[in-house]
């Protein structure tokens, strides 16, 4: 007979990234009396990382627990991009029931539609939040019929289509449940959480399931696993059967050091947890994600957790230029071999591959975002690299290629719509859906190869004077389409090694955009620039002006010189053709060609267009 843990609520909260997750686990925290009085505490205090603050995103899931009404409620916050979906999936696994978020202005967006396709199918009925009522341009009873529309769309049943509404001010801390009367704090949101999410369900006498869903790391704890004690009991000392889910399937016993549970932001220790609870483990060598901790006498392993497939690669090697070693720690293979297979373990929705160098590895992902974030991680922690450009993995089924598609969605000013809709068309795009919302701003939505979103929000950025927003969501495999027709912009190459000069600048920004400015160090091979024309061009950015004795009235006068355009690593990785590198160091970031050498590097691109190895 199944019994309830009624002390106990469970939840996850699920949105579009920026659309106020974090920001309403901050307000949630500070009115349940978790914080003193006096307690200094920052702005979003669920993003830990440093990424994460200089972003607003989440990246990782992040665990929580308050106390209302005698209550304990579990709280995860999850990410909100695409990319990192594959810590959604693995969350969801661990609650009873969600908050949906929706921006009062923007409505449901793809990751809106992609948590919620996985809430419904794990079974949960979400608490939907329309969040920033507040704005000047908010939409409310529109974005209210748009989410029911979406429930609609994704099959929902009718007891989940009548979902439990709030609308909300995260930045506020209010809640109200009618919009009539303006809410004053968060009880209304606490209220319909204790009300509407089930508290636990666990058979009595059974024995210990718990999955692992989340890692972590501490220096003195070494791996730490998070997940939900699902039946029985586990306690500090005990012996559980580990039952991998790796490939070998291997199980062994373990012994439970060490036992932690959540209260606030704090991991607190507790000598034994029920069914129900979300509880921290530390102590057990090699322990993976998905592993199940059970009874070695009676052993009940759960179902492995099931990740979407990645589809983006990169080849990571180690930094061979000629300035190699002088910013980082990390340089050699070995090195950044155990850093990747490290990640792996406790990533899922990442993998690493064996490539024909031995100093090269194939690193797969779920997009451009999840990869970036990963080079930018580990740059900061002193490694030196390079990586290639992202490449679609494609797959063959019954004689046909496939390959991945994207759901986008371009939200931008009308003024825009033509450049908008022809970078679209040219890789390969296919608009489905056009909303005009009467307010000078447009909705676009296209089905498109993952292909050719990398370099398009570069592109759109320039088209839309900055203004586009793009969102997107993989939506299946389906048959290549070919060649993308329009070429890019080639690269002015620097031919030999030495310091970037203005004389040599001024000349060289006649045929393009450069990415140096006087002074910067250059080596023979380095991407200088990007030149106005598809081909490559080798120059010179180190010439110097001849001196003489002789002096004329405009032989003193200045340089003119365009600033040159940094590259974000986002943008550097969206930029680099398929012979070219991005050298990633703690401090700099340079763009350069596979090959140093003018020759070799032109005889690889002949190759490459010729389809030769």
């Amino acid at each position: 007979m199944t019994q309830i843990q009624d002390t106990l609520r469970n939840l996850a909260i699920i949105a579009h990234v920026d659309h106020g997750k974090t920001t309403l686990v901050d307000a949630m925290l500070r009115q349940s009396g978790i914080f003193r009085d006096n307690q200094v505490v920052a702005e979003r205090v669920m993003d830990r990382l440093d990424l994460e603050r200089e972003k607003g995103i989440t990246i990782m899931a992040k665990n929580t627990a308050l106390l209302y009404g005698g209550v304990t409620i579990n709280i995860v916050d999850t990410p909100g991009h695409a990319d990192f979906g594959g810590e959604v999936q693995r969350i969801l696994k661990m609650v009873d029931g969600c908050l949906l978020l929706v921006d009062a202005s923007e409505g449901p967006l793809p990751q809106t539609r992609y948590v919620l396709s996985n809430a419904l199918a794990n079974g949960l009925s979400p608490i939907v939040v329309i969040n920033k009522i507040d704005r000047p341009d908010a939409r409310t009873a529109e974005v209210v019929d748009e989410v029911l529309e979406l429930f609609l769309d994704l099959d929902a049943s009718e007891e989940q289509c009548h979902f439990p509404l709030v609308y909300c001010v995260a930045r506020e801390g209010t809640a109200t449940p009618d919009l009539a009367v303006p809410g004053t704090d968060l009880r209304p949101l606490f209220d319909l959480i204790l009300d509407k999410v089930p508290p636990p369900a666990f058979e009595p006498g059974h024995p210990l399931q718990l999955q692992i869903t989340t890692l972590d790391y501490s220096d003195y704890l070494g791996r730490i696993g998070i997940g939900r004690v699902t039946n029985g009991e586990i306690r500090v000392g005990q012996t559980v059967l580990m039952a991998a889910t790796g490939d070998d399937g291997a199980a062994r016993r373990a012994k439970v050091t060490q036992l932690f549970g959540f209260s606030g932001l704090k991991r607190v220790p507790v000598a034994e947890a029920g069914a129900g609870h979300i509880v921290a483990i530390a102590g057990i060598e090699g322990i993976r994600l998905g592993d199940t901790l059970t009874d070695p006498e009676n052993p009940r392993p759960l179902p492995p957790l099931k990740i979407d497939e990645p589809s983006l690669e990169m080849v990571f090697s180690i930094n061979t230029s000629p300035f190699s070693g002088r910013e980082g720690t990390y340089l050699t293979t070995r090195q950044l071999r155990e850093r990747l297979f490290k990640e792996v373990q406790g990533n899922p929705s990442i993998m690493v591959e064996e490539t024909d160098s031995f100093d090269a590895f194939k690193v797969v992902g779920r997009g451009e975002l999840q990869l970036a974030i990963l080079i930018e991680t580990m740059r900061r922690e002193g490694y030196e690299l390079s990586v290639g450009k992202p490449t679609v993995r494609t797959r063959r089924e019954s004689g046909q290629i496939l390959e991945p598609f994207e759901y986008l969605v371009i939200d931008g000013p009308e003024a825009y719509i033509g450049a908008v809709t022809q970078a679209v068309g040219m890789r390969k795009g296919r608009l489905t859906k056009m909303v005009n919302h009467s307010s000078g701003w447009i909705r676009l939505e296209a089905e498109i190869p993952l292909r050719g979103l990398i370099g398009l929000r570069s592109l759109l950025m320039v088209e839309t004077r900055g203004t586009a927003i793009l969102n997107h969501l993989f939506l299946g495999w389906r048959p290549w389409l070919g060649e993308f027709g329009a070429p890019a912009n080639g690269s002015l190459v620097a031919d030999r090694t030495g310091r970037a000069t203005a004389y040599a600048i001024e000349n060289l920004q006649e045929r393009g955009q450069m990415f140096v400015a006087p002074g910067d160090d250059v080596y023979a091979g380095m991407v200088v620039g990007e030149n106005s024309r598809p081909e490559d061009i080798w120059v010179n950015a180190t010439k110097e002006k001849k001196l003489t004795n002789m002096r004329a009235s405009n032989s003193e006068e200045g340089y003119h010189l365009h600033p040159p355009r940094i590259l974000s690593l986002e943008q550097a990785l969206e930029f680099i053709a398929a012979d070219e590198l991005v050298e990633v160091t703690p401090e700099s970031l340079r763009l350069r060609k596979r090959h140093l050498n003018p020759d070799l590097a032109k005889q690889a691109k002949r190759n490459a267009g010729a389809g030769l190895p």
